[in-house]
């Protein structure tokens, strides 16, 4: 991914140190990390730096792509593509300042991630969203992705498996 791209609100920028702090004030948010599978309750911007180191390595070899969402100069929320494996579908995941919900941006920013994997040759995404938010449901159905099953997630920030509805969508272009 180029190092930045523009929506018509957003910069979505490589997410580096300087935005430890902020995502970490945000992730701890119970608001927020009850909606994630993999930031516990808690999270300390220790922990944050070094889920950031591994972005240059995971980028470079093409398994994730995380971007910073920065309104008006500010870091309101965090969006990637993530793959274990070469060649299987990226899977989408994002997260959202609470301050910042409810105006579209999580939209504007899959949007413009999307396309820019689509135009890289990418031809199916997943992504999910757990049974209590139905908001992220909202976001997704609106990116074009349709339910494909339901299953339980473990919620590391509930420390639970959650009913989680599983979406995928199929590239525009396929």
């Amino acid at each position: 991914m180029s190092d930045e791209m523009r929506t018509q609100r957003l910069l979505l920028r490589p997410v580096g140190p300087v935005d430890a702090g902020p995502i970490t004030q945000v992730v701890q948010n119970p608001g927020v990390y009850r909606m994630l599978a993999s930031v516990a309750p808690g999270q300390c911007k220790a922990q944050t730096l070094g889920w950031i180191a591994g972005h240059g390595a995971a980028a470079t070899s093409d398994r994730e792509h995380v971007r910073a969402m920065i309104l008006d100069g500010e870091l309101v929320g965090v969006i990637g593509a993530n793959r274990k494996v070469a060649g299987l579908p990226f899977t989408i995941g994002y997260w959202l300042s609470p301050s910042a919900w409810g105006k579209g941006l999580t939209t504007e920013a899959a949007a413009a991630l999307l396309s820019w994997l689509e135009r890289r040759g990418e031809t199916a995404f997943l992504s999910g969203h757990f049974a209590d938010n139905p908001a992220s449901g909202r976001v997704l159905q609106k990116l074009g992705f349709m339910r494909a099953g339901r299953s339980k997630l473990f919620s590391l920030g509930r420390g639970e498996a959650v009913d989680h509805f599983d979406m995928a969508r199929i590239a525009r272009n396929a």
